[in-house]
Formats: structure tokens, C-alpha cells, sequence
């Protein structure tokens, strides 16, 4: 099953130009970790703040999840400040979080900040699910 809940905000200088994070839930099919899927810009803003507000509504409830990062084209200090709070958070309260899927750019700069040492990010979807299990596993 899939939803979708998406983020889109005027451009605050005034071009006219519209920023979109699109988010897409996908319940439990992939082994019972709950998928979101991410395409867009995770900017400042609002973008960012969607992206918490989903986390924060599902992730207690589900206690798996994967983000799928695929799509996204880009992301700046505050995509990353929001992706370090939420793997801080999940991570405190004992759920598991896992990234799926950079593409080249995002890779990049989860590299250059060092970030992909400290999130569990994975090249596939099914990996990251996989991962989530294996972690449900060492904590039965």
C-alpha cells in the first residue's frame, strides 16, 4: 500500500519557482519494515520538516524503516542537520532506521561529511529491509 504526502513550498525569493520533496509510503510489504520513498530537494524549510513529521508519526509505530533516497537530487546543511536528528532519535529510542539508495551526489556528500560511518546506509531497498530484520532479531 502506498500514500502520498507531498511537501511543496513557494520559493522564498520570490521566483516563482517551486521546491517538492514528494514522500511515498509504502507499508509493510518488504518484510514488514515500513518503506518511505523520497524524491526532490531535502532543503530548508519545509522539505526537511515533512520528512520529520512522517518519521515522527510512523516510526514508533512501525519500529523499522527504511528511507529511500533514490530520488533525491539534492541536500543541504539542514537535509543532513534533519537526517543526524533522526537517526539520533530512532537510535535513543530503540528503533531501527536505515538509508537506502543515494545517488551519486547525496553518496558524496554523506561521504565528504562523514555521515556514512555513522548512518547504516545500504545500496537497495531490499538490503536495507534485510538489515532491519536482522536487527529486530538481535533484540528477540
Amino acid at each position: 500500500m502506498k500514500t502520498e504526502n507531498p511537501a511543496t513550498i513557494q520559493d522564498s525569493r520570490g521566483s516563482g519557482r517551486t521546491e517538492n520533496l514528494r514522500l511515498t509510503l509504502e507499508a509493510p510489504g518488504y518484510g514488514g519494515a515500513v518503506v518511505l520513498h523520497c524524491s526532490g530537494r531535502l532543503i530548508f524549510r519545509d522539505e526537511a520538516n515533512a520528512l520529520t513529521a512522517i518519521l515522527g508519526e510512523i516510526l514508533p509505530t512501525a519500529r523499522r524503516m527504511v528511507v529511500d533516497l533514490a530520488g533525491v537530487e539534492s541536500v543541504d546543511s539542514a537535509g543532513l542537520g534533519e537526517l543526524v536528528l533522526l537517526h539520533m532519535w530512532a537510535e535513543a529510542a530503540g528503533y531501527s532506521l536505515k538509508f537506502a539508495c543515494p545517488n551519486k551526489f547525496v553518496r558524496q556528500l554523506l561521504e565528504l561529511t562523514n555521515l556514512v560511518s555513522v548512518f547504516d546506509v545500504y545500496s537497495s531497498v531490499p538490503e536495507a529491509v534485510a538489515a532491519t530484520r536482522h536487527v529486530e532479531l538481535r533484540l528477540a
